[in-house]
């Protein structure tokens, strides 16, 4: 083989080992997209789990506090709201933020009404729901590694080249913005 033959074999092979280096990267950042968003549809399963449990709570807890209208009132404007198709992480975390609020007045509520706590059918409710929080701070906390992963992959040189030329992006954490959440609890032993 003569130096010309060579050169063009030797670059036919470059263009063929970066053709697929680039497959493989793009591959990757399509896994752990599909990845994200297969995390998500888990979270949103929980959350509409969440969300079929608030009625039955209401009308267990109406049966009881008729007249703390107010408070049953909020927490179906916030189901309604929360259990609204369409919305984006950031707003879905925002919606749920405010569910929880609503739910945590609710409880409140039930304090005042011993026969509503010793109810079997509230106290069921209310070990399904806090099974189901729990469900969904797993979920929630799979959904961010993922998206963590993926937005490793799409930052990083030579994958952001990749990311960017395939319209790859960064994905939205799934975040409590709640103050009363995120506050420091106040620990006191007597005075």
């Amino acid at each position: 083989m003569d130096l010309a033959t060579v050169l063009v074999v030797l670059l036919v092979a470059a263009v063929v080992v970066l053709a697929l280096w680039v497959v493989a990267l793009y591959n990757g950042l399509v896994r752990l997209r599909n990845l994200v968003q297969e995390s998500w549809r888990q979270v949103d399963v929980e959350l509409h789990r969440r969300h079929d449990l608030v009625p039955n709570l209401v009308e267990t807890v109406k049966g009881y506090a008729a007249h703390e209208r107010q408070v049953l009132e909020d927490v179906v404007a916030a189901r309604s709201l929360a259990a609204r198709p369409g919305s984006g992480v950031a707003e879905q975390a925002t919606q749920e933020d405010a569910l929880s609020g609503a739910l945590g007045r609710l409880f409140a509520l039930a304090e005042d009404y011993p026969q509503l706590r010793a109810s079997e059918n509230f106290l069921g409710l209310q070990r399904e729901l806090t099974d189901t929080e729990d469900r969904i701070a797993a979920s929630r906390r799979l959904y961010n590694a993922n998206v963590r992963a993926l937005n490793t992959k799409v930052e990083v040189v030579p994958s952001t080249f990749v990311a960017g030329a395939a319209g790859i992006g960064r994905a939205e954490y799934f975040e409590v913005r709640d103050p009363a959440v995120r506050a420091r609890p106040d620990v006191s032993f007597g005075t």
